[in-house]
């Protein structure tokens, strides 16, 4: 999302840095650079200017001319600037001192709130939490079907609502249902509607009164840039919001909303979407977006994703393997699956310091995995188990099964045997030269 944002920022970045001595006007140049960067991602006018006017004080003053390295610290400067702007550091969730917490989503038609209320549900899910869903959107059955059939997907129940209800009168059965299974957690999925709708705010408006929620997100789509922003002051000035959930970050919207939105409304955003899958919603750290922004990287996401993925008794039983020398097929295919489970290998890879740049115009292309999945489990269990056997007629039989071609198989054969070798230079202590995986 802030690709281009990221690229201007660096290349202005760039000739600061290449300076042993900032003069005033070389900081006005870099500044007003860094404005109209800042207005091409759709940044709120007001907001830049405010943020162009904090990094100038700080920028021309005593803090930058006594520095070393005077390009660094005005980039430290930004970076520092940039964390404020977005709300200074993470903003969880309040939970009600007596469950169960009522959090009720709401949001414009398409800003994804049936899938945001799954996403979120599984979240507190795998924080050891039990969540409900309450499917308010009666207006449309089609957003009731598609609340039951997550909530099948995520196991997590949801609470049964017919077309045409009233969302008001539900709340109270829903509660009552919450009660008695021990619920903790619920979730009340409201139908989408216009800020400038007088009569669907006001039935948000009792809905809040009767629920009494502990939070009020509203779900906006953050490729609809300042028009985010716009919503979401409306939003909060009916509802009084406790933060924002902004999904679509993974698409090509300039950035603009989620550097805008905490600024204008006051209000932090909590959660942010990655992507369509009900496991790809991040709690929002300020300090790692800012890092991204300026291209470097965000290594404790990353590491984070990791240790979900793959959990201790998997990692010592590799570890395990490796130390014999017993890295099979089977394991390459376990490691592609924890791999998978992170997420979107290009959001993965983007989040390793300086792996951005060089990954720019370059299509990483996930089914790739599809394919040596495929090849791998067309395999019989020995061959699987030992590389050798794998002779000509058998990588025939194996890339007609799989629906790939002999020189698909001997590339997996090769790479396989490439990291078999690397792992045993990590087992020896000898360091790590990572090999060029081309599927």
């Amino acid at each position: 999302m802030f690709e281009s944002l990221s690229d201007r920022l660096e290349g202005i970045f760039k000739k600061l840095k290449s300076r042993g001595f900032l003069k005033e006007e070389d900081v006005e140049a870099a500044l007003k650079e860094i404005r109209m960067a800042l207005l091409e991602a759709d940044v709120n006018f007001k907001v830049v200017k405010g943020f162009v006017e904090k990094v100038k004080i700080r920028a021309v003053g005593k803090e930058v001319v006594d520095s070393i390295t005077p390009g660094q610290q005005v980039v430290k400067i930004v970076n520092d600037e940039l964390i404020e702007l977005m709300g200074g550091g993470n903003s969880k969730i309040n939970l009600a001192p007596n469950p169960p917490t009522v959090i009720m989503l709401v949001g414009l038609h398409g800003s994804g709130k049936t899938t945001t209320s799954a996403k979120l549900a599984k979240t507190f899910k795998k924080e050891g939490r039990r969540p409900m869903l309450v499917a308010l959107d009666t207006g449309r059955p089609a957003a009731i079907d598609q609340l039951k059939s997550l909530g099948t997907q995520i196991d997590v129940p949801v609470h049964a609502t017919q077309p045409g209800d009233d969302p008001v009168s539900i709340y109270p059965q829903a509660l009552k249902q919450a009660n008695l299974e021990g619920r903790d957690i619920l979730i009340l999925d409201t139908a989408g509607r216009l800020h400038v709708d007088d009569e669907l705010m006001k039935e948000l408006e009792h809905l809040k009164n009767e629920s009494n929620p502990k939070e009020i997100l509203l779900v906006a789509d953050a490729m609809t840039g300042q028009d985010a922003v716009n919503i979401a002051e409306s939003f909060n000035a009916r509802l009084d919001i406790q933060g924002v959930i902004l999904t679509k970050m993974d698409g090509d919207a300039r950035g603009g909303a989620a550097l805008s939105i905490v600024s204008v409304t006051g209000k932090p955003i909590k959660f942010i979407g990655t992507g369509e899958k009900v496991d790809v919603l991040e709690p929002f750290h300020p300090e790692r977006m800012a890092s991204r922004i300026l291209g470097m990287g965000d290594v404790v996401s990353l590491v984070e994703k990791a240790q979900e993925a793959v959990g201790l008794e998997d990692a010592l039983k590799l570890e395990e393997k490796i130390k014999k020398d017993r890295f099979t097929y089977e394991d390459l295919v376990n490691q592609i699956k924890q791999i998978k489970k992170m997420g979107p290998l290009e959001n993965i890879l983007g989040m390793i310091p300086g792996m951005g740049k060089q990954l720019k115009g370059v299509n990483i292309d996930d089914r790739a995995f599809v394919k040596v999945e495929a090849i791998i489990n067309s395999m019989t269990l020995k061959e699987k188990r030992n590389y050798v056997v794998l002779n000509g007629s058998r990588k025939k039989r194996i890339a007609a099964g799989s629906g790939t071609t002999v020189a698909d198989v001997n590339k997996i054969v090769k790479q396989h045997h490439t990291m078999k070798k690397m792992l045993k230079k990590f087992k020896r202590g000898k360091g790590l030269n990572m090999p060029q995986f081309k599927f």
